[in-house]
């Protein structure tokens, strides 16, 4: 598929088949994800593939499924595979505390922005443009009971900060969002050419 197919086919799906995805195509997808960029080459990103069915129903009632489950089933737990991106703030700072990595004085720099959290965001967009350009669907669902939950039902340590559940399967035909009906913004705002004014 063209890269520009697989952008613009890109979609929150929020209904799966169950099941029905091997486990090479699953693991392509989490191949191209270790390959998004990380500050530093610091690698603080990881996945955790939950294929497991009793493991997903269980992932899927710590992201709060029920409240779903009127408009859009059980999409959380019902799909191939869930894709848990997780991020570590200490690799980040453990790298930038090597020697090629210091400020002029020989400390951690300032960080101005929290790269961590753009480098998971990176790595949310690579499962799913990978899952599309497999042929699949991809959502995303925050941990509605918190961070704790989802790191106890997964054994994530607490080094590890798991950012939500990314169901990914075969799309079936679902409810589109009603917040779709906002339309884009229109693309003068969006980009703008040397200076925002």
């Amino acid at each position: 598929m063209e890269f520009a197919d697989v952008v613009m086919k890109r979609r929150a799906v929020r209904r799966f088949v169950d099941g029905g995805v091997d486990r090479e195509v699953l693991e392509r997808i989490a191949r191209l994800a270790q390959r998004t960029p990380s500050a530093g080459f610091s690698q603080g990103q990881r996945l955790v593939v939950v294929v497991d069915p009793g493991l997903r129903r269980r992932v899927g009632v710590v992201c709060g499924e029920q409240q779903y489950e009127p408009d859009f089933g059980r999409w959380i737990s019902e799909c191939a595979a869930q894709f848990v991106p997780c991020v570590s703030e200490g690799i980040y700072h453990r790298r930038y505390q090597e020697p090629d990595k210091l400020d002029e004085d020989g400390s951690e720099i300032d960080w101005p922005i929290p790269y961590w959290w753009v480098d998971v965001g990176a790595t949310m967009q690579t499962v799913m443009l990978a899952a599309v350009n497999e042929g699949l669907g991809c959502g995303f669902a925050g941990p509605a009971g918190g961070v704790a939950p989802l790191r106890e039902a997964l054994g994530i340590p607490e080094a590890f900060t798991p950012i939500g559940v990314m169901p990914v399967g075969i799309p079936l035909p679902d409810v589109r969002s009603p917040s779709l009906q906002r339309g884009w913004v229109p693309f003068e705002q969006f980009a703008r050419w040397d200076r925002w004014d």
